[in-house]
């Protein structure tokens, strides 16, 4: 098989969670723990970090990964979904896992993992942790897929755990309120290994509390710690931090959600510092300023072009949205053009319920079959006082907007990731 064949095998005889939704989802370890003892436990061959969390915990993992990169460490950076490519789910130093390691993968052990049907993601998580292990990466970035307790990410042993915060998300896997979806969470909370908690609620906060206590685990709440003293902007729309450690940090990545990623970052550093990790100053504003040259980091209020101004956000769920109509409110523009799409397991109504109703709309659907029609997210809109039409294509949707909007109008383009991919794949591929 050809690169494209070995993909199109992984969909369709490892069901992708991206693709399908739930019937993707697999409760349980043992699936993982067989492909680990198979492989030889290669995650105990590198020292790993591990991020958890609703909202968050992608800029998170590729902003450490970048710090410890500009420090002279051989990183490993574990993430999805991925938006245009498979490959930039598995990363050693910004660079995706090579298409021969991806094809040698499933020709040479698809004999073993067949009978036992494993999901997608156990499939990748067992290739990354081996391709990382073959590497000889330092450390490994890993980002939780789905929850924390039963993710198959959490047979690592990491040096410290962060989770960035907690709102409702796949509450249909992680249960139905805060304090369901924060024990999820806190399973990824190891004996005596620190763990940096990004925000708290009233609900959440004494669950993490409780699972740090029972296993003697260090716990840090970033909210308390403080270390983000203030956020400004510099003439070009970058973050300028004022920091209890570092004045005038300069942050790569935009939209309001970075300031409480930011605060949550500032206290994993001073953890990781504590469990001798070795970076400077310089290396901290390298990874903050830099992130995603580093680590190929895409679609965080990624400005795409100008007159009009286009800009994409995968943020895709309250939680997330929440921070991007605040966003949206500090624009300066003459109209404003929206194009979204959602996926049909997510809280539609509570998502359309946060949008500005005097924005032009443009609904659409990504090309995944968990995508919601365009019609049917048109016809949700509507009841929510949110005008336009359908497009069924996220390029059409954009062409459209395009067509529309003047030199001096605002573009914004979400709502879910794949709507993002799809931009990214089909708009803007260079």
């Amino acid at each position: 098989m050809n690169y494209q064949e070995t993909l199109t095998y992984l969909y369709t005889s490892a069901p992708l969670f991206q693709q399908v939704g739930k019937d993707a989802y697999k409760e349980g370890l043992e699936n993982t723990y067989a492909l680990d003892e198979y492989f030889g436990h290669p995650h105990r061959k590198f020292h790993t970090i591990h991020v958890a969390g609703t909202n968050g915990k992608g800029s998170c993992s590729h902003t450490l990964a970048a710090i410890l990169q500009s420090a002279g460490y051989r990183i490993g950076l574990y993430t999805s979904p991925h938006l245009v490519d498979f490959r930039e789910r598995i990363r050693i130093n910004g660079i995706p896992v090579p298409q021969e390691f991806v094809i040698d993968f499933v020709e040479k052990h698809r004999a073993f993992f067949e009978p036992l049907h494993p999901s997608f993601f156990e499939l990748t998580t067992a290739m990354a942790f081996l391709y990382f292990a073959q590497q000889q990466v330092d450390v490994a970035v890993i980002e939780v897929g789905l929850g924390g307790r039963l993710d198959c990410t959490n047979i690592i042993q990491p040096d410290l755990c962060v989770i960035t915060n907690i709102s409702f998300d796949h509450t249909q896997f992680l249960g139905n309120t805060l304090e369901k979806i924060a024990s999820e969470k806190a399973g990824i909370i190891k004996p005596h290994t620190p763990v940096v908690i990004g925000e708290t609620t009233p609900e959440t906060k004494p669950v993490f509390l409780k699972k740090a206590i029972s296993v003697n685990a260090p716990i840090v709440f970033a909210e308390e710690e403080k270390r983000l003293r203030q956020a400004d902007w510099d003439e070009n729309g970058n973050y300028i931090y004022q920091t209890a450690d570092y004045a005038n940090l300069k942050g790569e990545l935009g939209g309001l959600c970075q300031e409480k990623n930011t605060n949550t970052l500032l206290s994993a550093i001073h953890q990781l510092k504590q469990a001798g990790y070795r970076f400077t100053e310089s290396d901290v504003r390298n990874g903050f300023a830099q992130v995603c040259e580093l680590t190929g980091l895409k679609g965080r209020w990624q400005r795409l072009a100008s007159q009009p101004t286009v800009i994409c956000d995968t943020g895709h769920n309250v939680g997330g949205i929440q921070y991007i109509v605040k966003q949206l409110s500090y624009q300066h523009y003459q109209r404003l053009h929206i194009v979204i799409g959602m996926v049909n397991d997510k809280d539609i109504n509570g998502v359309l319920t946060l949008l500005p109703t005097d924005a032009a709309y443009y609904f659409t659907q990504a090309s995944v079959k968990r995508a919601l029609p365009a019609e049917e997210m048109k016809k949700q809109a509507s009841v929510h006082g949110l005008q336009g039409n359908a497009y069924p294509t996220v390029k059409e949707a954009l062409q459209a907007a395009l067509a529309q909007a003047d030199k001096e109008d605002f573009i914004f383009v979400g709502g879910s990731s794949f709507i993002v991919a799809d931009l990214l794949t089909t708009c803007y591929t260079s």
